[in-house]
């Protein structure tokens, strides 16, 4: 498979980004189910987890933040309370991740948004920066997808350009943004983004990340 070209990682590069058209995604409607409790809601940096992505997405430079949600939608309404996005929730979250990215990514073509970067609410290292890099490589190379580079993979975060919305739009049950941007491997950028190795699918997950052994989230009724 041919490589993607990479970048410099957001904090080697000086220049702030400009304002853009840049939507921007957090995909948190699974039911987490190794991890036994709903990892949206466990505590992180004094608040539950889903309210920390969202906020650093929030920071950045991007807009509107769309945030889609599935299981246990209404208790991560309430963390949620308060903050200035848009919920959409996805009725088939079952069926896998696709129907998720697609919820997402409907809300923002119908604002006729140009560009999207698709998150995760469980890789609390990300930064407002992270993402303001992903939009600024963007504008100036005008690739149509500028993904992060991590753990010798390609993922989330990602931005894609509206010419691979119909992709992500055809994406089925399981799958995830990955094999689009595998297939375009010849219009994409690559950035390093050790930051997103951190993710949190298990306890021991965040055990490792918090420090210490306790899981601070209670079930979902």
């Amino acid at each position: 498979m041919n490589s993607i070209p990479t970048r410099a990682s957001a904090t080697n590069d000086p220049q702030p980004p400009t304002p853009s058209t840049t939507g921007l995604v957090v995909l948190a409607a699974g039911q987490a189910s190794r991890m036994g409790t709903p990892k949206q809601l466990l505590e992180w940096d004094g608040k539950p987890l889903i309210r920390h992505a969202v906020e650093q997405a929030l920071q950045s430079k991007c807009t509107p933040v769309v945030v889609v949600l599935g299981f246990g939608a209404s208790q991560m309404r309430e963390a949620l309370a308060g903050l200035p996005i848009q919920i959409v929730e996805n009725p088939a979250w079952e069926t896998g991740m696709a129907s998720s990215i697609q919820t997402g990514v409907q809300a923002l073509a119908a604002l006729n948004i140009n560009s999207l970067i698709l998150t995760l609410a469980d890789q609390p290292k990300l930064t407002p920066a992270i993402y303001d890099h992903l939009a600024q490589l963007h504008r100036e190379t005008g690739q149509s997808v500028v993904t992060s580079e991590y753990s010798g993979t390609v993922g989330v975060p990602v931005l894609f350009g509206r010419e691979r919305y119909a992709d992500l739009l055809a994406l089925k049950g399981a799958q995830g943004c990955k094999g689009v941007i595998q297939a375009h491997r010849d219009q994409a950028l690559g950035v390093p983004c050790p930051e997103a190795e951190f993710d949190i699918d298990t306890p021991a997950d965040y055990e490792r990340l918090r420090g210490g052994p306790d899981i601070a989230a209670a079930p979902l009724k």
